[in-house]
């Protein structure tokens, strides 16, 4: 299993423009041959000491695929391209992790 975790930070004040194109997304994706689990998160304030600050403007895609290649189809996929392209410009950054079970 690969386990991933894509931080998307968005533009100042977009995501509530964001969030219904990564809504349309989430179906889709889900679908897919390979994915276990694929769901888009969003800070949460608590009072549990040690937790980072919010930030009103990231999404944290919390992701598992069967194995690499499920991921490297995922990426290439047509909805993956629409997304990209109606998402452009409301994106500052994408970083993700690709991750294996340390157990």
């Amino acid at each position: 299993m690969v386990h991933v975790v894509a931080v998307l930070d968005l533009e100042d004040g977009a995501r509530e423009q964001f969030l219904p194109h990564f809504r349309w997304l989430v179906p889709l994706v889900r679908d897919e041959e390979g994915c276990i689990e694929y769901d888009g998160t969003t800070d949460l304030p608590t009072s549990i000491v040690g937790q980072a600050p919010c930030r009103a403007d990231r999404v944290t895609v919390i992701e598992k695929w069967r194995n690499v290649e499920a991921l490297e189809a995922h990426g290439q996929a047509p909805h993956m391209r629409e997304y990209r392209r109606r998402v452009k410009g409301l994106l500052k950054s994408v970083v993700i992790h690709v991750l294996e079970p340390a157990s």
